[in-house]
Parts: structure tokens; C-alpha cells; sequence
């Protein structure tokens, strides 16, 4: 049996966005989405999973960029006085390489951003993270125990399948081998991610689809990808979206892309793909 989750990530991030995300839901094939507790729009985001009961929303948990949700002073090893996160991956991951954030602090910031979202009256169905940070296994340690914490044992594993990396569909053009490399870079922690939902008893689906397609999701990417999936639970990650003046002056390098992903997702060929290839979709809340 063959079963997907799609997952539209960066819920709250701008109006937009949760536009976007809300209609590939009604009108595509998304079944699932992640929302930033820091977003600038997460009260409209909490307002439209209220409105679509349907879409299984998880927390989407953030470490870079944007302001913190726990004070400034509990969380100083990984935001400035301002409460401002780190503003790239790199720096984080630096970070954490040398010792300079204290794990207490991660645990800290993450839990308020989780009880930002319960509080607001949501119920996540899973946790996944912002620039999946939570490959780092001193990341996925404190996600990990926050699950714990909340009964939330569903995690996204945010590990590319191998042989995604080698489709046709994603030959040529610098981005694309942008993010080849984010996703052999993530792998390398493939391992110890295992270990840590092991002992916490953490659920993932068993294939994860779209860091090599992030911002070249087009229909022609989502057909081959539907085409080639193997038996079992497959995530498919994705950033649908409407460009909009807020989302333009953003600092996501996702603007106009995210249309297309919207467009690839709501394309009735892709939707009747699903059906021809039997693949049923789901949301991370019916991952047994």
C-alpha cells in the first residue's frame, strides 16, 4: 500500500502563505501542515486550521530566523538581546558545533514555541522544523523530549530518499544542486536520528520526498515523484504559497516560487495521478 502525507511547510510565515496553503488543501492534494509559532502571521494561521478542520497541522519549530517566543533572557546562548535567532543555518550549526548554545536553552525556546500553539488551541499532529534543523542531533534530542512532553510522537524524518538525488527531473540549474548537497549534508545524521526516536519511541514516515525540489516543486517534479513511490508512508515537503507584498519583502529566498508549488499541487493531472497510482493520502494524525 502506498501512502502520502503532503506537508506544506512555513504555516503563519505571512497571510499569503497560509492563502496558499489553504487552498492547495481544499482544491490540491495537500494534507498536512506546519505551523511557525514566530510567524508574523500565526494567528491567521491558527484562524484558517480552525476554518479547516480537515488539515492536520503540526508545529513547525524554529531555531533560525525571526524573533524567539521564549524571553530574551532564558534563551541568550541562541538569540540577542532583541530576542533575535540566528539569522542563517550556517551560523546555527556552527553554534552547536562548538559548544556555544546550551542544550537547556534549545529544550527552552522550543517548548514555548509549542505551548504557543497548544495554548492557541491547536493540537499538533507532529512536529518537523524550520531549515530541518533537527537533523543536528543535538536539535533532535530536545525535539525529541519535547514530544515526549506533549504526546506528540510523530516526527518528520528529514532524511531525502537516495535516489532522489539522481532523477532527471532535477538535473540542471545551481539550485538544484544547492539542495543535493543540503540533503547529503543531513543525511550524515541519518543514523544517529534513528537512535534518538528509538529511545523516545518517535514514529516517522518511512520516505521523505521534496529538499531536492525545494523551489523547483512544479507539476512535471510532483508527477514523477508520485510515479516513482515505493510501498509504505511517504512525506512529501512543500511550500505552496501567494506572493504577496508581505511575502516580497520577506527574507525567504521562497517568493514566486511558492505559486508554482501552489499550481503543481492543485493541477488536475496531478490529482489524478494520485487516484491512478492508488496512493492514498493521509495526514501525519493517521501514521499508525
Amino acid at each position: 500500500m502506498k501512502r502520502l502525507i503532503v506537508n506544506a511547510d512555513d504555516f503563519g510565515y505571512t497571510r499569503g502563505v497560509n492563502l496558499g496553503i489553504v487552498r492547495a488543501f481544499r482544491e490540491g492534494i495537500v494534507t498536512s501542515a506546519t505551523i511557525m509559532a514566530n510567524g508574523e502571521a500565526f494567528e491567521d494561521a491558527v484562524e484558517c486550521a480552525r476554518a479547516n478542520p480537515g488539515l492536520g497541522v503540526g508545529c513547525h519549530l524554529v531555531l533560525v530566523g525571526g524573533k524567539c517566543v521564549a524571553t530574551a533572557k532564558q534563551i541568550g546562548s541562541l538569540a540577542d538581546s532583541e530576542g533575535r535567532m540566528q539569522a542563517s543555518l550556517t551560523s546555527l550549526l556552527w553554534k552547536l558545533s562548538v559548544g556555544s548554545i546550551r542544550q537547556a536553552e534549545i529544550e527552552t525556546e522550543l517548548r514555548a514555541q509549542v505551548e504557543r500553539v497548544v495554548a492557541a488551541g491547536v493540537r499538533p499532529t507532529h512536529f518537523d522544523s524550520h531549515k530541518h534543523t533537527h537533523a543536528h542531533p543535538r536539535v533532535m534530542e530536545a525535539v525529541a523530549k519535547i514530544a515526549e512532553e506533549f504526546g506528540v510522537l510523530r516526527i518528520r524524518k528529514p532524511f531525502e530518499d537516495a535516489r532522489a538525488l539522481l532523477w532527471p527531473v532535477f538535473r540542471g540549474g545551481v539550485g538544484s544542486w544547492k539542495q543535493r548537497v543540503v540533503a547529503l549534508m543531513a543525511g550524515a545524521n541519518a543514523s544517529s536520528f534513528r537512535k534518538i526516536a528509538r529511545r523516545h519511541g518517535i514514529r516517522s514516515p518511512s520516505h521523505f520526498l521534496g529538499v531536492t525540489a525545494t523551489g523547483r516543486l512544479n507539476r512535471q517534479t510532483i508527477l514523477a515523484m508520485i510515479g516513482a513511490m515505493r510501498d509504505g508512508t511517504s512525506e512529501l515537503m512543500c511550500h505552496p504559497g501567494k506572493c504577496d507584498a508581505e511575502l516580497e519583502q520577506s527574507a525567504t529566498r521562497l517568493k514566486r516560487e511558492r505559486e508554482t508549488e501552489l499550481e503543481g499541487l492543485m493541477d488536475s493531472d496531478v490529482c489524478k495521478a494520485i487516484s491512478e497510482h492508488n496512493v492514498r493520502l493521509i495526514n501525519f494524525g493517521e501514521l499508525g
